[in-house]
């Protein structure tokens, strides 16, 4: 028995930093996806997916004791979804206008994620990775998420990718529900889902302990020609959230990628609005949306706007505009424009604003 377990000890100790390395590489991929040069960096995958597949093997090759089960089956998963990322992003690389493709392959990233979490107690190594990698030398941050939380981690409230409507949420680990935090909520772009778009937040949430909740559209995608159906959900699911832990009233964040970014506006916009704080990326913008806002609420409003100089669905025209247009109405502007950003989520920028929201 002790030869299996040595085994089986080897196989997870092959399989994880490989498993990891590619996630780090798809990554690293997805925030530089532009169209022109999806097949150079489909090249930039490497041998990874080669050396990944080979220790996902292995490790099934061997007889894995039923109270194993519970490392093996995550890490398969996972391997499973890297595998998939890898070889849809190949693919794309080989049609005339694989964006789509590219797309749909690298969301195939948050569901490894996903598998992962729930091995982040028992592997030190998960544990870390699911740290900002500055973050994963703080003695004192370490202190507090070595103590296994009696409340805290990822809740899914009728959130199945099948799902409309529900959401996703992340409370902060080891954190007293009385004492207020900052809350972000983050709004996933068109034909996304909530389950999927925690993940781009799951680092800063447990690095820096915010409660980040992810809703899901009630359409495929956000209510755009009917903004009051999907800020009732909104304030139904910020209700929900609030009646498990406390939020500091200061610092509430709604942000969003294209037309969740759009939608951010649209709803952090109106005089009902409870957040304090927003923080759209890649939006569309119009400046008749300013003729329907009420003055006292735009003025003085903290306004984050992220946009790519690479942006191919919405210019970066788009997000000068906005800048200009909101700044002229009163709002406290800060205009981000990434050189190398396209229409992608900037998971880099979340510590950024983070230490503007706080």
């Amino acid at each position: 028995m002790s030869d299996d377990t040595d085994a089986i000890e080897a196989a997870i100790a092959l399989l994880v930093p490989r498993l990891l390395g590619t996630l780090d590489r798809l990554a690293l991929i997805g925030r530089h996806l532009h169209p022109p040069h999806i097949p150079e960096l489909a090249e930039a995958i490497g041998d990874r997916d080669n050396f990944l597949s080979e220790a996902r093997d292995a490790a099934n090759a061997l007889s894995w004791p039923d109270t194993l089960a519970g490392f093996h089956d995550p890490l398969d998963v996972a391997a499973r979804y890297t595998l998939q990322a890898c070889s849809g992003l190949r693919a794309a690389a080989t049609q005339d206008n694989g964006l789509r493709e590219a797309y749909r392959a690298l969301r195939q990233t948050a569901r490894a994620m996903e598998a992962l979490y729930d091995l982040k107690d028992a592997l030190r190594t998960l544990d870390l990775w699911f740290l900002n990698p500055d973050q994963r030398a703080d003695p004192a941050l370490l202190d507090r998420l070595s103590h296994k939380p009696a409340t805290g981690g990822v809740v899914h409230v009728a959130n199945e990718r099948t799902e409309r409507g529900g959401f996703s949420v992340y409370f902060p680990e080891n954190h007293d529900p009385n004492a207020p935090c900052p809350l972000v909520m983050a709004l996933h772009g068109g034909s996304g889902h909530g389950r999927q778009f925690l993940w781009n937040w799951i680092r800063e949430a447990r690095g820096r302990g915010l409660t980040v909740v992810t809703p899901t559209s009630t359409g495929e995608t956000w209510s755009l020609m009917d903004p009051e159906i999907d800020i009732a959900h909104l304030t139904r699911v910020l209700d929900r959230v609030r009646e498990h832990v406390a939020v500091d009233p200061e610092r509430l964040l709604l942000t969003g990628m294209s037309d969740g970014g759009t939608f951010t506006l649209l709803a952090g916009l109106t005089e009902e609005s409870p957040f304090t704080h927003l923080a759209p990326v890649a939006a569309s913008f119009h400046p008749l949306l300013l003729t329907m806002t009420e003055p006292d609420r735009i003025a003085g409003l903290p306004i984050y706007l992220v946009h790519g100089a690479l942006d191919w669905m919405f210019p970066v025209s788009t997000g000068r505009t906005a800048s200009r247009a909101l700044s002229a109405a009163g709002a406290r502007v800060t205009y981000r424009e990434i050189d190398d950003l396209s229409h992608v989520y900037p998971i880099d920028e979340n510590n950024r604003i983070i230490d503007w929201l706080t």
